[in-house]
C-alpha cells in the first residue's frame, strides 16, 4: 500500500513502533508491514521518527511538488547494491549496446501507444478512419527505428527523437477524437498544463517518474546518468529513458477517468495565467486510480506480476545488463 499525505496540515509520526497519522478529521495508525511507499506533498510533515522508522523498515519516502514530480527522496542505506554496476553503467552509455537497447524501448513505447488506439471504441467513421491512419503511421515510424543504426547513441539520436516524436504527435491527435467535449484540449502541454487532460497526464506521469527512479536505485543504478534523453544538471535522466516502456499506464489510467467523466470542476483549479492544477480531490482520485491500476497483476515475460512489480523487474533486469556488459564481447 502506498500511503499519500496530500492535505495540508497533515502529520506522519511514530507511535509504538507503528505509524500516526494525524489531521483535521482525527487519527489513525498504520502498521508498518502494510506499507511500500509514503509519498508526501507539499504542507503535509513527517517527524524523524516516523522517516527513521520508515528507513528500518525500507519504506519509500517520497516528496514530491504541486505537479506530482518528485523533489526528493529517503532511502535506506541497504539500497544500491554493489558500485560495479554504476560504473558498468558508464560503460554500456557509450556502447553500440546502448543503441539496440534504446531502440527496443521506442519501439515498445509505439506498441503500446498502438494496443491503446485498437482498445479505443470508434462510434462514427472519422474516429476509425483516423485510428487506421495514425496505427499505419506509427508502425512505419517503428520500421524505420527498426533499420536505423551507429555506433554510439549520438550517431542516431536526432533520428530517433524526430521518429519517436511524430508517433506521439499522431497518437495524441487520435486521443483527441475520444475525448469528451467538456475535456477537449488542443495538443499536449506540459509546464503548465492549459487543460484538465494534459493536467492529469503531468501529474500521472510524476506518479510514474518517482515509482521508475525509486526501482532504478533499489537496484543499484545511477539514475542521472542516462542513455538517450541529454543529460542536465540534477536531472534523473535515466528516468526519463525507462519510462517510456511504461507511460502508456498512464495514459490508458487517464483516458479511463476522462471518458467516463469522473474529473469534475471540483478535482482542479484554473490559475490566472491559465495554467490548470489539480486540487486535493482531484490528485486523490488519480493517485488512488493510478495505484490500484499499478497493483493490477498482469503478465509480462512470462511471469504473472503486478505491473508496479514489474517496474522493479525491470530495473533489476537492467542493472545484470550493466553488470554483465563487456565492452569487447558487444557488437
Amino acid at each position: 500500500m502506498q500511503l499519500v499525505l496530500n492535505t495540508f496540515g497533515t502529520s506522519l509520526q511514530k507511535d509504538n513502533n507503528m505509524f500516526l497519522v494525524a489531521h483535521k478529521d482525527g487519527k489513525q495508525h498504520i502498521h508498518p508491514d502494510t506499507l511500500k511507499s509514503i509519498l508526501i506533498s507539499k504542507g503535509a510533515n513527517i517527524s524523524s521518527d516516523a522517516a527513521l522508522l520508515a528507513v528500518e523498515n525500507e519504506i519509500e519516502v517520497l516528496f514530491v511538488d504541486g505537479k506530482g514530480q518528485p523533489q526528493g527522496r529517503l532511502w535506506s542505506v541497504k539500497y544500491g547494491s554493489v558500485s560495479t554496476i554504476r560504473r558498468q553503467q558508464l560503460d554500456f552509455t557509450f556502447s553500440k549496446a546502448a543503441v539496440g537497447w534504446i531502440k527496443r524501448i521506442i519501439k515498445q513505447k509505439i506498441d503500446n501507444q498502438v494496443a491503446l488506439l485498437l482498445s479505443l471504441e470508434p462510434y462514427e467513421t472519422k474516429q476509425e478512419n483516423k485510428i487506421d491512419g495514425a496505427i499505419k503511421k506509427l508502425t512505419d515510424y517503428k520500421k524505420k527505428i527498426d533499420v536505423v543504426d551507429g555506433e554510439i547513441i549520438s550517431d542516431v539520436a536526432p533520428s530517433l527523437r524526430g521518429w519517436e516524436g511524430a508517433a506521439s504527435r499522431n497518437y495524441f491527435e487520435c486521443l483527441f477524437l475520444f475525448i469528451p467535449e467538456v475535456y477537449k484540449f488542443e495538443k499536449r502541454t506540459q509546464h503548465p498544463a492549459t487543460d484538465v487532460f494534459n493536467c492529469l497526464l503531468n501529474y500521472g506521469y510524476g506518479i510514474l517518474y518517482g515509482k521508475i527512479e525509486g526501482a532504478l536505485i533499489k537496484a543499484g543504478i545511477d539514475p542521472y546518468v542516462g542513455i538517450f534523453h541529454r543529460e542536465d544538471y540534477n536531472r534523473p535522466v535515466l528516468v526519463f529513458d525507462v519510462i517510456e516502456k511504461f507511460r502508456v499506464w498512464i495514459d490508458y489510467v487517464v483516458m479511463s477517468l476522462i471518458t467516463q467523466k469522473v474529473i469534475d470542476e471540483d478535482c482542479y483549479s484554473v490559475k490566472d495565467d491559465g495554467s490548470f492544477w489539480l486540487e486535493a480531490l482531484g490528485k486523490r482520485i488519480l493517485i488512488q486510480s493510478v495505484n490500484d491500476y499499478l497493483d493490477e497483476v498482469i503478465k509480462m515475460n512470462s511471469l504473472d506480476r503486478s505491473r508496479e512489480s514489474h517496474i522493479q523487474l525491470f530495473a533489476q533486469n537492467l542493472a545484470q545488463t550493466f553488470l554483465n556488459y563487456k565492452p569487447d564481447k558487444n557488437v
